[in-house]
């Protein structure tokens, strides 16, 4: 499967992740092609630029907001640029909620798979700031990470890893930094809370700067996506290297370098099972649920038709997780359901086909299929279902024809 390693000698941010993943080869005008659809109204644009670091050639990428500079500027310099927001330069940027940015996420015109990631590392800062302040993550303000920039870095994140179809992401020791930070709510230590509280189970150090150098969108995409490796997995094999600046200039090179290749061994992470039983719920209620618990981290959400005692109808819930996102679920189900207690039953194997998403061309569009292959061979080709129901709302035909026509495609294609 294809898979990356994050060195994070020099920690870690958003920008930083954008930047070595475009030398990975992730093409310029594909990111910013992709980022277009979350229809931001033109607020903001990637400066792309190659920079050296300590003598090592990187990526540097600035998300520029447009209200902190002089419109007509702008406009001379970049005609591409149609919509602007005049704003004041004393006015600071605008907070959003969790709520907010998952109805501009929800609302975009990214694929499903992309919308899922992004809302996946977003509610793990809704969690931990939520934490720190001791509010309900829905209600915290984001401030710092609210700001436009990390939304682009975040959705950023989910557009490179579904462009190199990556299943796989391990990291190394984290640099976090030292010394203290200017937040929202005054001077906070290295690492600031919600990055500490995001880097709980992963192995951190301090050195080279008395800055801060892991952000909390770094220690997010961390949290959310990748396993702990202290060096290079054995069963990796690297075929390229990307390295992403940070804004900083330190005594270290202020980089992020990621591995890109094949991991052909064994995850060491530990599955569970979460069950309950409930009877006494609104079934709608389960829709929403399985979006919280998949935002949280579960690798799978299912329901079984059962009867309990005096022969009442009940539904068995089903929530396979891996340990590190265990406690997320588990609140969550005890906050959105009417259960009150829940079954925990370790997994202690699961043997998993390879996956990989392949794009095929159909006479309405293209649909993503996720091939899967065991042992070598392809054992199965399921197109991709949002992309067939988008496409057959499109252009109002049936959606068993999209589907077909896609699946046919897809295994003609792969022979």
């Amino acid at each position: 499967m294809k898979a990356i390693y994050l060195d994070c000698a020099s920690g870690i941010s958003g920008n930083m992740f954008l930047g070595a993943c475009l030398q990975l080869g992730v093409p310029k005008n594909f990111l910013i092609n992709e980022l277009e659809k979350l229809n931001l109204n033109g607020e903001f644009f990637l400066e792309i630029s190659d920079v050296s670091k300590n003598g090592i050639g990187a990526a540097y990428v600035d998300v520029k907001i447009l209200h902190d500079f002089e419109p007509e500027k702008i406009q001379s310099d970049r005609p591409n640029i149609r919509r602007l927001h005049r704003h004041e330069h004393n006015q600071t940027h605008h907070h959003r909620t969790f709520a907010d940015i998952k109805k501009i996420i929800d609302s975009s015109s990214l694929s499903e798979n992309i919308k899922k990631k992004s809302l996946a590392i977003f509610s793990q800062i809704a969690a931990a700031e939520g934490k720190v302040h001791n509010k309900p993550a829905d209600e915290v303000n984001f401030h710092e990470v609210g700001a436009i920039d990390s939304i682009v870095d975040i959705v950023g994140c989910a557009i490179c890893l579904d462009y190199l179809e990556i299943e796989k992401i391990f990291v190394g020791k984290i640099n976090v930094g030292s010394g203290f930070v200017q937040c929202a709510h005054g001077l906070m230590p290295v690492p600031a809370p919600a990055t500490a509280e995001l880097l709980n189970g992963f192995r951190t150090f301090s050195f080279g700067a008395e800055k801060e150098l892991t952000t909390p969108t770094g220690a997010a995409i961390v949290k959310t996506l990748a396993e702990f490796r202290a060096d290079l997995p054995e069963d990796f094999t690297s075929e390229k290297i990307g390295y992403g600046a940070g804004t900083l200039n330190l005594k270290i090179p202020n980089v992020l370098r990621i591995y890109l290749g094949e991991f052909s061994g064994q995850t060491s992470k530990k599955l569970v099972k979460l069950e309950t039983n409930i009877d006494d719920m609104n079934p709608q209620i389960f829709g929403w649920l399985y979006e919280k618990l998949f935002a949280a981290g579960a690798l799978d959400v299912w329901t079984t038709n059962i009867l309990m005692k005096k022969n009442r109808p009940a539904q068995m819930l089903s929530v396979l997780v891996d340990d590190e996102h265990q406690a997320d679920c588990i609140k969550i189900i005890f906050e959105e359901t009417t259960t009150i207690g829940i079954r925990i039953t370790e997994i202690s194997r699961r043997v998993e086909a390879v996956r990989k998403m392949a794009k095929v061309l159909t006479t309405w569009g293209e649909v993503f299929c996720k091939v899967s292959a065991f042992d070598g061979k392809i054992v199965s080709i399921t197109p991709e279902y949002e992309d067939c129901k988008k496409l057959a709302e499109k252009n109002n035909v049936p959606f068993k024809a999209v589907w077909q026509e896609a699946l046919t495609k897809q295994e003609a294609r792969l022979g």
